[in-house]
């Protein structure tokens, strides 16, 4: 006789055994002959070995799926189980290409888009600190989410912490209505949104409530150690030098981070100065400390969003020539004073 545990980790138990235990009781017929317990999130299988690892295989491989896609149909649940002598592999690896970070509800596939965002993948994947640097609409925020989501569902980390400074852009949180959460949740909206497109509203909420999400401002990090995490800081040009130091050392044991930034979007006070040029300067040669550039060319929104940026970007550039040209005017008619 042989004894085998196996965690579902990530996976509610509801989300596993269905409804009135409805998945659970169609593993117990598939598997007569195995004496089969579910204890919170565990599945204890007992029974000679042969049975305890086909059904062990059989239950890997639903784990898989469901881990990566977010939902499993009673009847696919069923043609994965098959029958005892069922020696049908689902090669979810072939079916799949290994481009797609995760699998959101009702199978909508997410992943990197472009060539720099393909970068901060591979980035991420060799590295434990990624700074993520562009204009809006790159998908730096989206492909950060996606990949910190593919680490918790590969067990590579058991959490994902979520945060972005809470800066008023032209509107003030005091005369905003409601509470605490209520006044910041505006602020943290983008990495709601995100999560809603990579996971399903119940799952969501059940990580949410067990704190294996957390979405908190930048605030909210100072005095903690960041263990098996993955955390993702957003909007950093909005942080001070303090605060991206606070944020970079809360990294614990096991942790990875990616700083997304953009330097053109900067909402701090004139007299806070932004800390993201900074951090990236001098960490830029640290080995494990990656530095990806994004730019309109990976701008995945509304097509006239990369026309606005470029539009923008030549302006810029026009402005600073001219004030260069009239501050070289002033120095070259002062000299002749």
């Amino acid at each position: 006789m042989t004894d085998t545990i196996i965690e579902l980790n990530t996976l509610s138990p509801i989300e596993f055994f269905g409804v009135n235990n409805a998945k659970l009781n169609l593993l117990k017929k598939r598997f007569p002959l195995l004496k089969i317990l579910s204890r919170g999130t565990q599945i204890k299988l007992s029974g000679a070995q042969e049975h305890v690892e086909a059904a062990k295989a059989k239950i890997d491989l639903i784990l898989q799926y469901m881990e990566r896609s977010g939902d499993l149909s009673d009847n696919y649940f069923e043609e994965i189980l098959g029958s005892i002598d069922d020696d049908k592999v689902d090669n979810f690896v072939e079916r799949h290409p290994n481009d797609v970070l995760v699998f959101g509800p009702n199978g909508k596939s997410i992943r990197a888009r472009t060539t720099n965002q393909k970068a901060m993948v591979e980035a991420a994947d060799k590295n434990d600190i990624v700074f993520a640097i562009g204009p809006a609409g790159t998908g730096k925020t989206y492909t950060a989410v996606a990949i910190a989501v593919r680490a918790l569902k590969n067990k590579i980390v058991k959490k994902i912490i979520l945060t972005r400074p809470a800066v008023e852009a032209g509107e003030s949180l005091g005369f905003l209505p409601g509470d605490l959460k209520e006044k910041i949740d505006p602020y943290l909206r983008p990495l709601y949104d995100a999560l809603d497109d990579m996971i399903p509203a119940d799952k969501l909420g059940y990580y949410m409530s067990t704190r294996t999400i957390e979405i908190a401002p930048l605030a909210y990090m100072r005095g903690r150690t960041l263990d098996n995490a993955f955390i993702i800081l957003d909007e950093s040009q909005n942080a001070n030098d303090l605060q991206i130091k606070m944020f970079l050392t809360r990294i614990g044991a096991n942790a990875k981070a990616i700083i997304t930034g953009d330097p053109t979007q900067i909402d701090l006070p004139k007299n806070q100065r932004s800390g993201l040029w900074k951090a990236v300067s001098i960490l830029r040669n640290i080995d494990g400390i990656a530095h990806i550039e994004l730019n309109e060319e990976d701008v995945v929104r509304h097509k006239l969003v990369k026309q606005i940026i470029k539009a923008y970007n030549m302006a810029d550039e026009k402005e600073e020539e001219e004030q260069k040209f009239y501050v070289n005017k002033k120095i070259g008619k002062d000299r002749s004073l």
